[in-house]
């Protein structure tokens, strides 16, 4: 019997992408066959994102090429724009069924009952009384050395410009003794680098009383044979203190490289915000972690032209972030979202303005990666390579430090694909 064919698309975060993998190699268990998204396919599955109106735009658009590439197959949208859009979206002629968070596992069997009944499907939870974390598992990435774990949902919150924690729910945590399982698993298929990951790590645990927390779980992870390297992702500044840095310092396989959430050098814009922090407390997060680690890679996220903020609020974010040095800011312009406290705010910033903020943010976000990068010329990193090209008929590798940094040498007709090495930051050999 031929098999179904399959193609998936991602649109969004870290999570969601490993929502995408696990959903991907679900199908494929349950016998169907993946193809890329722009082929000819029977299913079409559309893991959408809503944090601004572009992802919902752009979750749209393909939701509409899906049903363009082949008019007979079953279109279905997944993911924090379902959830947010339910029954609204079965009326666009383009999907049929929709899955909304913590309902992801379920896609094989709701697959078979819309093929039982051919009428639209949605299946989207009261995601704000869903207590249960949804358990999905991947043996293998998209990436083949570095692997992003989902170990943590939702999000309690509820910063005055984010709609996550509406589609996305209370803060849901993953069974430590699971992701020590998943972790196993994917170094025993190789991977050598692990990312853990979630709507908002640093609550990981705090649901449960007697549940183990943050860092209990990176103690965990670190036991793991195989694994070489631990990445976390975003991480809110109040978890940082001289206890929780020095404990990460004493895990050597603990990368440097850490991003703390910003969104504003400003204290009056963190507080309409309702941010928890101010950016002395802020700062201060950062020195604790350059005391702990050796010139570590702090990296933030900032949002430009939030309701309110005047060229002199503006300025002082500009000056904070000259002040942190950061080693990479990515920077957002401000998005209305429906239903969030910041959308019903007076004093809201022309795209224009944001423009030129957002413009004057990345020319300085440029300077600072350069005055980073420059403190390692000439000194020894550690690389672990990941992806091979060819350029001007010259075969090269690529990976990344611990802290991050890009590094690109000539392949020489070795094989270093995943391989761990030694090389000296702006040379283009390994040691």
């Amino acid at each position: 019997m031929k098999k179904k064919k399959v193609a998936f698309h991602n649109l969004g975060c870290k999570v969601n992408a490993y929502e995408t993998e696990a959903m991907r190699q679900m199908m494929e268990e349950a016998g169907y066959e993946t193809v890329p998204f722009e082929e000819k396919a029977d299913i079409y599955i559309v893991n959408t994102c809503t944090v601004t109106n572009i992802a919902d735009r752009k979750s749209r658009q393909m939701l509409h090429r899906a049903k363009k590439n082949n008019p007979s197959a079953i279109v279905a949208a997944a993911g924090c724009y379902a959830q947010a859009a339910g029954e609204a979206l079965l009326a666009d002629g383009s999907v049929d069924i929709v899955i909304g968070n913590n309902c992801k596992k379920d896609l094989v069997q709701i697959l078979e009952e819309y093929a039982s009944q051919r009428e639209g499907l949605c299946r989207v939870p009261d995601i704000a009384r869903t207590p249960q974390y949804e358990t999905l598992s991947v043996s293998r990435t998209a990436e083949h050395t570095r692997a992003y774990l989902k170990v943590q949902d939702g999000c309690n919150q509820f910063c005055s410009y984010c709609a996550i924690p509406y589609v996305r729910g209370r803060v849901r945590s993953r069974e430590l003794s699971d992701v020590v399982r998943e972790v196993n698993t994917l170094a025993r298929n190789g991977y050598q680098e692990v990312v853990l990951t979630g709507i908002h790590l640093s609550s990981y645990g705090t649901e449960r009383k007697d549940g183990a927390g943050l860092l209990d779980l990176i103690r965990a992870v670190h036991q793991v044979e195989g694994i070489r390297r631990i990445r976390l992702g975003s991480l809110e500044p109040r978890i940082i203190t001289e206890d929780f840095a020095r404990a990460l310092r004493d895990l050597p396989k603990v990368c440097p490289h850490f991003h703390l959430s910003l969104q504003s050098g400003c204290d009056e814009t963190l507080r309409r915000m309702n941010r928890r922090y101010d950016t002395g407390e802020y700062y201060e997060k950062c020195e604790i972690l350059r005391r702990f680690f050796e010139h570590p890679a702090l990296t933030t996220d900032v949002i430009t032209g939030f309701p309110g903020e005047t060229e002199e609020e503006f300025q002082k974010t500009v000056e904070f972030l000259k002040k942190v040095k950061f080693y990479e800011t990515h920077i957002f312009k401000y998005s209305r979202r429906k239903g969030t406290r910041a959308d019903r705010m007076d004093h809201q910033v022309p795209e224009e303005v944001k423009a030129e903020r957002s413009a004057i943010l990345q020319k300085l976000n440029e300077a600072h990666q350069r005055e980073f990068e420059s403190y390692y010329l000439g000194r020894p990193v550690e690389v672990l390579f990941e992806e091979k090209s060819v350029q001007d008929g010259l075969e090269y590798y690529t990976g990344h430090t611990r802290e991050y940094m890009t590094v690109t040498v000539l392949a020489k007709g070795r094989d270093l694909q995943n391989k761990i090495c030694d090389c000296i930051f702006g040379d283009s050999d390994v040691q």
